[in-house]
């Protein structure tokens, strides 16, 4: 019995240290956009149904997330995974709520619509920034051992999160529209070119921690970098019309946008394959 206990005691403080470090990564992932005026004004500008299919969306990608880096890699398997995913939301709507009232953004008297959208476009950052805490602020404790290695899917699946995660915090600006309209179709080729490239080298080349060896640089990039670069410009494409950046341009201004914001998503997917 005594034993028992104590071995409850420990799951519980185990538990619980988990939890505060989500609430660290949701905090410290999501701070980027929590001090983002385009966020806030987006959560009441976007339709209902446009906030309800990012979330929708999202809730997919975080389960996977939570499957390959959870809150402790002692607790594997679906059924953990979906409920680390549920926590994980909670975390990212406590911590949005939280800030966002600390920064004086949600305002007592405000609309629940124009909250809910606030909260919304937040907390989806902020859950993935408690997935990844684990990962990346255990201090290298017992509990957070060496995930197991990834199925091709599953890399595919991590370029696709690292994507999404760093084109949110660009996407919402305006700066993004403004380069695509200020570039020619040179430099779009240009930073193609340079995102296929840095994306490749990141993962291969550059000597960071987490690394993948390949005897066979050709093949990887052929086998991962093109199909996961081609993912990552549907991700730019997707996120841009969540935030209603699609409407009211041409085939070339929408490419073009998907192109700049595949940069910094590029870079993401290269790193959620080298940090998870």
């Amino acid at each position: 019995m005594i034993v028992s206990l104590a071995f409850d005691r420990r799951r519980e403080f185990a538990y619980a240290r988990d939890l505060a470090r989500a609430f660290g990564g949701a905090l410290l992932f999501g701070l980027p956009l929590l001090m983002t005026m385009e966020m806030w004004w987006f959560g009441f500008l976007l339709e209902p149904w446009r906030l309800a299919v990012f979330l929708l969306a999202a809730l997919p990608l975080l389960l996977g997330l939570a499957y390959y880096a959870g809150f402790s890699a002692s607790h594997r398997g679906l059924g953990h995974a979906l409920l680390d995913t549920l926590v994980a939301l909670a975390v990212g709507f406590l911590t949005a709520a939280a800030a966002l009232t600390l920064l004086g953004v949600l305002e007592a008297d405000a609309p629940p619509r124009q909250i809910a959208g606030q909260l919304v476009l937040q907390a989806v950052a902020g859950a993935m920034g408690a997935l990844l805490a684990g990962r990346q602020l255990s201090a290298g404790d017992e509990d957070i051992g060496d995930e197991d290695q990834a199925s091709y899917p599953g890399e595919l699946f991590l370029m696709v999160a690292g994507a999404l995660f760093l084109a949110l915090n660009m996407a919402p600006t305006e700066e993004m529209i403004l380069i695509a309209y200020r570039m020619s179709p040179a430099h779009v080729v240009a930073l193609m070119a340079a995102s296929l490239l840095l994306m490749h080298a990141l993962v291969y080349s550059v000597g960071f921690a987490g690394q993948e060896a390949h005897d066979r640089p050709l093949a990887a990039f052929a086998h991962y970098t093109l199909p996961g670069y081609a993912l990552v410009l549907l991700v730019s494409l997707w996120v841009l019309w969540v935030f209603g950046r699609t409407g009211g341009h041409g085939l070339a201004e929408t490419v073009d946008a998907m192109v700049v914001l595949a940069f910094p998503g590029a870079l993401g997917a290269a790193a959620a394959r080298l940090l998870v």
